[in-house]
């Protein structure tokens, strides 16, 4: 009996250690409960296909309760054009506030979004990690963002396919992008555009990323 006490106690502490080892290996999400806004650390790699305005809000649902904000009602930023019911993106985000991952407000409602009183940049437009978005002058450059909206958050006319098909499509069409950090190679109105800031080159992933994205996308919380 006395020559197995050192032996039990050496395999407890052997399977403490490696229990140890396991947790460090795990690596949970960063939990951000209070978050209402985020930008998608990724898009569904099929560039501005996103399976429809329906597929864009299930990312952002899934990715909004992976950081541990779940029990919200998540909703993409994004326009669709007539053949899409003319969704505007500004109607479909909930009234506000709305904070990102630091606890920091980015505007305090619809309209105080749409002006130049948003808290909307590099430094606060985060992802659902807390993470910021590489922008311009980095390498990779990611800050051009989906929106298919105008500066007002509304469609464009049906004429104009700035939506990709309604995010159905990688192949037909482009899209408005938005620039996440405000920055371009000009300092213009357009470039500081948040939500309108130029059309891509086309809708599949190369093309976004060509113009100075990868297939990202705002998220708010509707309620």
């Amino acid at each position: 009996m006395k020559a197995a006490i050192p032996t039990f106690a050496m395999a407890v502490t052997a399977t403490l250690w490696l229990g140890a080892i396991a947790g460090a290996q795990t690596q949970w999400p960063p939990q951000s409960p209070d978050m209402t806004f985020f930008v998608t650390s990724a898009g569904p790699g099929k560039g501005a296909d996103l399976g429809g305005i329906a597929g864009a809000d299930e990312l952002c649902q899934r990715m909004g309760t992976a950081a541990g904000a779940g029990d919200k009602t998540w909703r993409a930023y994004l326009s669709t054009n007539e053949a899409g019911g003319s969704i505007n993106a500004r109607d479909r985000i909930g009234r506000g506030p709305w904070q990102n991952f630091k606890r920091e407000i980015i505007a305090k409602n619809v309209d105080d979004l749409h002006s130049d009183n948003n808290k909307l940049n590099q430094d606060n437009s985060l992802t659902e990690r807390g993470q910021k978005v590489a922008g311009f002058g980095m390498t990779p450059n990611w800050h051009d963002v989906l929106t298919g909206s105008t500066t007002e958050g509304r469609a464009w006319p049906g004429n104009l396919n700035l939506t990709c098909n309604n995010w159905t499509s990688s192949n037909f069409g482009s899209a408005m992008l938005g620039h996440i950090d405000r920055r371009g190679g000009q300092d213009t109105v357009f470039q500081r555009s948040w939500n309108a800031a130029h059309m891509s080159r086309g809708c599949s992933q190369a093309d976004l990323i060509a113009t100075g994205g990868n297939g990202l996308f705002y998220c708010f919380a509707a309620r």
